[in-house]
């Protein structure tokens, strides 16, 4: 081996190395730190926090006082099924002592506060916060005065005439007609400024987390006036986020010309505001899972921002947009419609809501990343299989085998290489005890050697690069899909997108002691590490001592890098390794190389059997 070679596979060790350091020593315990503090700031201060965010606009959107009611006036609402959290009942105590409007459908529940009309109560029915039967539903909206408030608000702005009565945070809303948003059953709120100005405000709702809100304003008065439609998103205090690179998590929006904009919470505190004046697009605050998106006319032009402000130690995120002035003569009308999607980022339905509303590429509210190409075709594919066989870890196998089959002749061409090699262990020896003192000499009459049987000593390498790019989309896809989140497999393996929680450390559960990450070795990791081993036993013998300690190692290495992975990937990798060595095996015996798989392990009283027509084992 070449120096070149072997500083290239050293320069790989020792980058493991240093990645293992990293884990183990620096980003575990810094990521410990950030959960705790985030705890910590959760848990603190959970009074009313003070004034939030201006919108574009120039009203304000003060959080409200919760109101005194009469017993009369107060709705009741169950508490969450299962709620045993400090914090969600903080939360419930806001709801139910507050004026609303229920919404009730087969994917959501909350309400709509009447006093200044903000949808601001939304908890997603078919989500719950971890796999525990008993387990409360996910709560994406709370009310200003919770723990952590979380809202849409829309509303008009004044022109050039600042003493007009507007409805804002303040305003006391009522009820036209039906008191329950239900799917076919739109709700509708009205207030009478007194000054000859009616606003009415209709709200409907589909099966799933799409709401469309039609606002109105009636001019009753003598003179004509100039409004402005406005839309908003708050966010008090930031959020717990996964804190990794290749999702995020934050302010977001796809603006137009302007393209995809994707603006971290520390990224918006330290910009404070970014302005824009785009045409048609979408912006929001997205989660991992969940989002909260501002949808305006594709057709009209708007001036947006994304905003973040600290203050008094606590902080405050805003999205929101401002459409161009609508005049409206005496004694007509005049609509604003817009869209508010706050759910699930399910692809299917963020794809079909994209088509069907004609919104410009909603479908990157989901993070495909840069690989998008990879990524998302790989998701159709898991879906499609899933929608068949009814479960993702089935779904996961299967299209393992049809990438194999796709990427059968790279890995053929691969295999049939690495037996030609191994065939010619022999004459690599006997040129290494031909030359055993001159390096130089040595490593010349090897290449020439492989040069004459055309074989590519690095050959084995290529099956493990081949795999990269889909170990990588698939990583993705475990890890930004929701369709992901909580999916079983067999056995001890309740959510494909969660590591595997059993570990070798406290005997998978027999020693009641819980390791740190870096030791959660479970069992399908092991699996893993055990099929490449076995792989790579059965490839031949590397000409430099050094090359072939890494590639003794290698199993190991991976096995600890590996383990705090989503279980769905690495039953992916220990599946394709199974694959990888029938497919090698067969290959092998067909070129006539003996396949000495246990001898190569040093079970020597182990034979494989007979590959049928080839004579050889």
């Amino acid at each position: 081996m070449d120096e070149n070679s072997k500083n290239l596979f050293l320069a790989i060790a020792l980058s493991i190395s240093v990645l293992i350091f990293w884990q183990v020593f620096y980003a575990g315990p810094k990521l410990i730190e950030e959960q705790q503090r985030a705890e910590k700031k959760e848990t603190s201060g959970q009074v009313e926090p003070g004034k939030a965010p201006l919108p574009r606009s120039g009203t304000a959107s003060k959080p409200d006082e919760v109101p005194s009611l009469s017993d009369d006036q107060k709705i009741s609402r169950p508490p969450i099924p299962g709620n045993i959290d400090e914090l969600r009942d903080s939360r419930d105590r806001i709801v139910n002592s507050t004026k609303r409007i229920d919404i009730e459908t087969s994917s959501l529940r909350g309400s709509i506060a009447l006093k200044g009309g903000r949808i601001d109560d939304i908890i997603l029915r078919k989500y719950k916060e971890t796999v525990a039967p008993d387990s409360p539903e996910v709560v994406l909206f709370s009310p200003s005065g919770s723990p952590k408030p979380y809202y849409a608000e829309h509303g008009w702005a004044a022109g050039s005439d600042k003493k007009l009565n507007l409805p804002n945070s303040e305003t006391i809303w009522q009820v036209e007609g039906s008191n329950r948003l239900t799917v076919g059953s739109p709700v509708t709120l009205a207030y009478d400024g007194g000054q000859g100005l009616v606003f009415r405000k209709k709200i409907s709702v589909d099966a799933d987390y799409m709401l469309q809100i039609t606002q109105e304003v009636q001019n009753n008065s003598p003179e004509p006036v100039t409004l402005y439609p406005y839309a908003l998103i708050s966010r008090h205090g930031q959020p717990k986020t996964t804190n990794f690179y290749i999702l995020h998590e934050g302010l977001i929006g796809f603006l137009g010309d302007s393209g995809l904009q994707e603006i971290d919470y520390s990224d918006a505190l330290e910009d404070k505001t970014i302005k824009f004046k785009e045409k048609g697009g979408w912006l929001g605050i997205t989660d991992k899972y969940w989002a909260a998106v501002l949808i305006p006319d594709q057709n009209a032009t708007y001036e947006g921002s994304f905003s973040g402000i600290s203050q008094e130690s606590k902080e405050f995120f805003q999205t929101d947009y401002l459409l161009a002035g609508i005049t409206i003569p005496p004694g007509q009308s005049k609509q604003a419609t817009s869209h508010l999607f706050a759910g699930a980022k399910q692809v299917h339905l963020i794809d079909s809501y994209g088509e069907k509303l004609k919104i410009e590429r909603f479908d990157l509210l989901i993070d495909w990343g840069w690989f998008y190409f990879l990524t998302k075709p790989l998701f159709v594919a898991l879906d499609y299989v899933y929608r068949h066989v009814g479960n993702f870890g089935l779904s996961i196998l299967i299209v393992t085998v049809l990438i194999k089959i796709a990427l059968f002749w790279f890995a053929n061409k691969s295999y049939v290489s690495m037996s030609k090699m191994k065939k010619l262990q022999p004459e690599m020896q006997k040129l290494r005890e031909r030359y055993p003192d001159d390096k130089m000499k040595q490593q010349q009459a090897l290449m020439e050697l492989y040069k004459k049987e055309k074989v590519n000593p690095m050959s084995g390498c290529l099956p493990i690069l081949i795999q990269i790019p889909v170990f990588f989309a698939l990583y993705k896809v475990l890890f930004v899909t929701i369709e992901m989140r909580h999916a079983p497999f067999y056995g001890w393996i309740k959510d494909l997108s969660a590591p595997d929680p059993t570990t070798i450390f406290n005997m998978f559960g027999l020693i009641p002691w819980t390791p740190p990450s870096f030791l959660q070795i479970g069992v399908w990791p092991i699996l893993m590490g055990i099929t490449m081993w076995v792989q790579m036993k059965l490839n031949p013998q590397q000409p430099d001592p050094i090359q072939q300690k890494i590639f003794t190692w290698m199993p190991v290495v991976f096995t600890f890098i590996l383990a705090p992975f989503p279980a769905g990937l690495v039953i992916y990798w220990a599946w394709n390794n199974l694959l990888s060595i029938i497919q090698q095996w067969i290959i092998m015996a067909r070129q006539g190389v003996k396949v000495d798989l246990f001898g190569n392990m040093g079970i020597n009283k182990f034979k494989l059997p007979k590959l049928p027509g080839s004579g050889k084992t």
